[in-house]
């Protein structure tokens, strides 16, 4: 993959780092500042810049008081979704995703919930959202259970207009060298909720806090999940380059409907951010790696006895063509791309 940074970002963004250094502050100034105001514009949510999005799930999980309860975690995600949960003291509780998005399975989640679920998150796979969202989001209200959202992939999603990370109490997102857009190393939680913002703002560096007027430290268990002014000031930049990003991304996308019917269809109003391309039962000689492949899978990672069926089923079935910016073919029209694609 080739990370979409145009030869006028360098420019900027070393007057970015001459301006950090002359003004003498590397952390928690406005730069930061900057990237966390040009997310919430972007994802229509206030935002906390992390570290990554495991410490940003951290902080969510750490705010609905998991520990010594169960998060319910679909077995179809990255480790770091079960990590963060763990580190902040929950019993990992496992259920099935659906084939149709390879998102959380409602039916198979409703009936893992106890008296002890304190949080259910969802992962919003491959750059679109999960399709039973709004159905897993009543549930929680009803129940009321924290709802989590880990929009990793997300980046550009949306729902008749509305962004992941809004349906539940937060998201984390990630910036991650291999997403859509990438400061490297970074993260970003997002909500709603002036408590959560000023909850997550205080555990990033190390739970302190105003206190008549001078920053103290406070007995909050919190951490350092702070980034530098450096990476604040790439993501800056990155974030503005987003809709181009995003225009390559689905102009590729398009040609590929025309090449795969058996993929993934988004529901009517919906829009992927293209993290992946994902289809099914196909031989490429082309493709990028799964989303999550069988030893991918948290599930398996731990060798828990638990079968989740559907999981297993998209591990095996689905592929994902190229879809990173700057893909060789992707100026190619859709049948000559389907000859570079395929053995036949």
């Amino acid at each position: 993959m080739k990370i979409y940074f145009k030869e006028e970002d360098i420019d900027e963004y070393m007057d970015c780092v001459k301006d950090i250094v002359a003004n003498n502050r590397w952390s928690e100034g406005k730069y930061t500042a900057k990237f966390e105001e040009i997310c919430s514009e972007e994802f229509g949510l206030r935002s906390v810049a992390v570290t990554n999005a495991g410490s940003a799930l951290y902080l969510l999980y750490q705010y609905a008081g998991v520990a010594g309860k169960d998060v319910i975690v679909p077995g179809n995600t990255c480790w770091p979704t079960v990590a963060a949960a763990k580190l902040a003291g929950a019993n990992i509780i496992y259920a099935d995703c659906n084939q149709e998005d390879l998102c959380l399975s409602y039916e198979d989640m409703i009936r893992k919930v106890t008296d002890q679920t304190a949080a259910i998150t969802v992962v919003h796979v491959g750059g679109h959202i999960a399709f039973e969202i709004e159905k897993i989001a009543k549930f929680c209200k009803e129940r009321k259970i924290a709802l989590i959202e880990d929009c990793a992939h997300a980046h550009g999603a949306s729902w008749n207009g509305k962004k992941p990370g809004s349906w539940g109490i937060g998201g984390a997102y990630s910036f991650y060298a291999t997403k859509t857009v990438t400061t490297g190393e970074g993260g970003m939680v997002v909500t709603n909720s002036e408590d959560i913002e000023t909850f997550c703002k205080r555990q990033r560096n190390y739970g302190k806090e105003m206190v008549d007027n001078k920053l103290r430290f406070a007995l909050y268990n919190g951490f350092n999940f702070r980034i530098s002014e450096f990476t604040a000031a790439l993501g800056w930049i990155q974030m503005k380059n987003l809709p181009e990003i995003l225009k390559e991304k689905r102009a590729l996308a398009k040609k590929y409907d025309q090449i795969f019917k058996n993929r993934i269809i988004f529901p009517e109003g919906m829009v992927s951010g293209y993290y992946k391309y994902i289809a099914f039962d196909q031989k490429l000689k082309q493709q990028v790696g799964k989303v999550f492949s069988e030893d991918d899978q948290c599930c398996n990672i731990e060798e828990t006895d638990v079968i989740l069926e559907n999981c297993n089923w998209v591990a095996r079935h689905h592929v994902c063509p190229p879809i990173y910016n700057g893909v060789e073919f992707c100026e190619e029209d859709p049948d000559t791309i389907r000859r570079i694609l395929f053995d036949d």
